[in-house]
Parts: structure tokens; sequence; C-alpha cells
């Protein structure tokens, strides 16, 4: 674990219980993953063979600079793009064989998303738009907007629970998609840049949260510009230009990116 010292402690979510994978079993495994865009002079490599796997409790830092993949790296690892080749698998599933619907479902079962872009239904309250993935999976609607209700009192929002999103401020509407992305049983949480609509102090709220989450039981991908929010992380994945250059404990970020800013 990485030496991080929160300087609050969050409220603790509930452990997750979802079915454990085998001992030692990675939550989220990247296998020689490549995405390339175009062809012939307009070929664009996005990601070149990247391996990766996250294990239950950790949370991963993603760094680079811009058009390194990182976001790519995520919307593969989500499911919401497809890989050129290699291999996405998921508790222990690859997800090229589930079909576009069983891809939609582990996404809603399994998997929180934060977007940079937030990604929010504008006709939807803040409550409904956290309770809709899950009553999507088949929760009751009372259920449903009940975990709504507490994901929104943990991230000290229940205030606009009934406002809609444009009737928030862009911070409130970034720890509303965030709260959505942590809600149910998660056991895989990827946040594009989850701090980037933040003021400092909530945003090291919102990393205490994705950090007590990792520590509840699920595995966690964060891509991110900021030393500081990288040091939540127990790893630090450096990308350039579609590859992963290096690997490190979170407390060594600073000298990495030093490094690679010289070249």
């Amino acid at each position: 674990m990485s030496s991080h010292v929160p300087s609050a402690s969050p409220s603790p979510t509930p452990r997750l219980s979802a079915a454990p994978l085998p001992v030692d079993a990675p939550v989220l495994e990247l296998r020689d993953l490549t995405r390339t865009h175009g062809t012939g002079i307009a070929e664009v490599h996005a990601l070149r063979g990247i391996n990766l796997s996250v294990h239950t409790g950790e949370l991963v830092a993603v760094m680079g600079p811009s058009g390194s993949g990182k976001s790519t790296l995520l919307t593969l690892a989500g499911g919401l793009d497809t890989a050129s080749s290699g291999q996405v698998v998921i508790e222990g599933q690859d997800i090229s064989t589930l079909g576009r619907k069983g891809v939609a479902a582990l996404r809603r079962r399994s998997v929180g998303y934060v977007f940079q872009d937030y990604n929010l239904i504008p006709a939807l309250t803040a409550a409904e738009n956290i309770a809709l993935p899950r009553e999507l999976d088949g929760v009751s609607v009372r259920k449903a907007r009940k975990e709504a209700r507490a994901a929104l009192e943990e991230m000290d929002l229940l205030q606009i629970a009934d406002r809609f999103p444009d009737e928030m401020s862009g911070g409130q509407q970034q720890r509303v998609a965030i709260a959505r992305a942590l809600v149910g049983d998660r056991r895989l949480v990827l946040a594009d840049e989850p701090t980037g609509a933040l003021d400092s102090e909530t945003g090291e709220a919102v990393l205490a949260l994705l950090r007590n989450r990792c520590d509840q039981g699920a595995a966690g991908v964060m891509v991110t510009h900021e030393p500081r929010y990288a040091a939540w992380a127990d790893r630090v994945v450096f990308l350039r230009d579609g590859s992963i250059v290096d690997q490190t404990l979170s407390t060594a970020a600073d000298s990495l990116l030093a490094v690679e800013g010289a070249e």
C-alpha cells in the first residue's frame, strides 16, 4: 500500500458483496492491448501492446503527456471501445466474448466509470442520475434511490439531490458523476481526471473516497496529471506514445515525472 495519509477520514462505504475472485486473480487485466486508428499514412497507434493487471484493494494512477493514450486505455478497460488486438479481462471474463449486451450488463454491475465531461442525463435529477444504472440492473426504484441519496450524503451533496444538472456547478456535476460511479457493488472503478473541475480541498476529498472504496475491496484506475493526486495511489503507470514506459510506487512519482520531463 502507498504511504498516503488522508487529511480527513471519509465515511466508510459498505463492504462490497460481489462474488470473490480466486486468490491473487486481478480484477482487471489488459493483455497485449493495442488500439489503432485510421490506415496507411493516416494510421495512429493510440496504444501499443499494453500489459497491466490491477488487483482488489489497489488504486493505480495512470500519467503521461497529452496524446500518450491514457484516456484510450480507460475506455478500452471499461468496454466503451473495442481493441484492435489483445484482451480486456474483467473479473476473469474476456469482455470480447460477451457481446454488446453482455458488456453493457457487466459495466452496470461491476464497473464504475467517471468521465471527464460528467455524462449526466439533463432530464434527471442528481439522485435519479445516480440511481439509474442500478435500476437498469434490476434493483428496485426505492432501493436504488435510497442508495443514491446515501452516496450523495457521502459526497456532502444531499442538498442537491433534487436538482437537475443545469442547476449545478461544474464541481457539483463532477461529484455527482463520481457518486454514480461508486454506488452499488462496483468491483472496478475507472476515473478519467476525476478532479479536473474541482478545487484542491474538494479534489482531496474525492481522492479519499476513491482510496476508501479500493481499501474496501474494489480495484481502481485513475488518469491524472497531478502528482499530489497520484500520491493517493499504490502504483503509478507512466504512458508515452501509447506504451508503458515505467511503473513505480506512488511515492516515487515526482522523480519519475522529472526524468520523463527532461527527455
